[in-house]
């Protein structure tokens, strides 16, 4: 007769070899330093955001074009003074600036998401809402319609 084995004995498992870890981690850093994109913009205008309650977020920050208004920083100062300053992308801008601005971000997305871009608004709490209307008077003659305004949520008071 033959004889079986008896399964009683029991074999010790090998431990989990951590020597390529290390690897993986750093090809892990490694790509997330190479596909993450910092700041897109290098902000030359001072802007505090006004506080406001009833607060929305933007659902696709992508379809989003950022116009910056404010008193430009202290390095800059010597240069445009202190009157509010309008900055598209890492430059300031005049009123004029703008179609030709709203022009070149719609050309920069494709076809299907024209009509969900949305122009954000960035103004200092302390700005003249005269330039936010002349800014908002040639959004319109540029067809961008859908504005939104970026403030701070506060708590209710």
């Amino acid at each position: 007769m033959a004889r079986f084995k008896s399964r009683t004995t029991k074999k010790s498992i090998p431990p989990i070899s951590t020597a390529s870890l290390p690897d993986i981690v750093f090809m892990l850093l490694f790509f997330f330093m190479v596909s993450t994109s910092m700041r897109k913009n290098e902000l030359k205008v001072q802007v505090t955001l006004p506080d406001a309650t009833e607060v929305k977020k933007l659902e696709k920050k992508s379809l989003v074009s950022y116009i910056f208004i404010g008193e430009p920083m202290p390095a800059y100062q010597s240069k445009y003074g202190t009157e509010p300053m309008i900055q598209l992308n890492d430059q300031f801008a005049t009123l004029n600036d703008i179609r030709d601005y709203i022009a070149a971000e719609r050309e920069s997305r494709s076809e299907a998401e024209i009509p969900f871009m949305t122009t954000s608004l960035k103004v200092d709490e302390n700005t003249n809402m005269g330039i936010v209307t002349d800014v908002k008077m040639k959004l319109r003659e540029a067809n961008a319609l859908k504005i939104n305004y970026s403030t701070r949520k506060t708590l209710h008071k």
